[in-house]
């Protein structure tokens, strides 16, 4: 059986923009440094290689600072791109330009037609659920209007409203595999997983649930080794990547990759 979840033979990345610096943050901790940030990115896509994927990274787009973050303006089911309606100002023309890239490595591209917002930030799949949680950068009309596109790929759409303080739906989780995933407290507690089991992070590493599994690997953040000894038992293999730059821009592991199988 094949899990189209988590089991991928491609992805899809840009390379970070100088302009990163001016990226968004929800808090100021200072700018990342564009060099180091390009240094943990080439980490990160030699781990999806050792993955298994066929990995293409895209040049840099200096226009959008947030443009590393290439999950949120797509989203790839069964090898078909969606281009997204992403909700922060600074980000709605990241969509449009990343379609051609879309168009050249993807089976078809279609657009979500909606006067909504939908990040791919704040959407999980399972085998065969598209879970989105509703925020800040997802709204209820963004998310009725994908609902048509999820299901011509064979998937249904789960609606869930997440804490108000939670920027993305996968800024608190991440799934393991076709049954599991992991999860901050506080949003394990919401019932958003009914019907599968959660992984809790340790107390204090709750930003360790932005996490992904990639083919026999689950990638987590540098500097979480309770969450990673929680995943170890549990009898993940972890592989620990340093993602402090991205951090400093309300990103992570999940964001910087849109991850499908042809």
């Amino acid at each position: 059986m094949i899990h189209r979840s988590y089991e991928f033979t491609h992805a899809l990345c840009r390379a970070p923009a100088r302009s990163v610096t001016e990226g968004l943050r929800a808090s100021d901790r200072g700018d990342p440094d564009p060099d180091l940030f390009a240094s943990q990115h080439a980490a990160y896509v030699d781990a999806l290689r050792d993955a298994g994927c066929r990995v293409t990274v895209l040049g840099r787009d200096e226009a959008f600072p947030d443009s590393v973050f290439i999950e949120d303006p797509a989203l790839v089911l069964n090898g078909v791109a969606i281009a997204l309606r992403p909700g922060a100002p600074s980000r709605l023309g990241e969509a449009a330009a990343l379609r051609p890239a879309l168009k050249g490595h993807c089976r078809d591209v279609v657009d979500l037609e909606t006067e909504g917002h939908v990040d791919g930030g704040d959407i999980l799949c399972t085998d065969d659920r598209v879970l989105i949680g509703l925020s800040a950068r997802t709204d209820a009309q963004g998310a009725e209007d994908l609902r048509p596109l999820v299901a011509a790929q064979g998937y249904r759409l789960e609606v869930l409203r997440t804490q108000p303080e939670i920027l993305h739906f996968k800024t608190e989780s991440a799934l393991l595999d076709a049954q599991t995933v992991l999860a901050t407290p506080a949003l394990a507690a919401s019932g958003a997983f009914a019907g599968l089991r959660v992984i809790e992070t340790a107390p204090g590493e709750e930003a360790s649930a932005n996490a992904i599994r990639v083919n026999g690997v689950v990638m987590l953040a540098a500097g979480y080794p309770e969450t990673a000894d929680r995943l170890v038992r549990a009898g993940y293999e972890v592989v620990t990547l340093d993602m402090s730059q991205a951090a400093l821009v309300d990103g992570g592991l999940s964001c910087m990759s849109l991850r499908y199988a042809l």
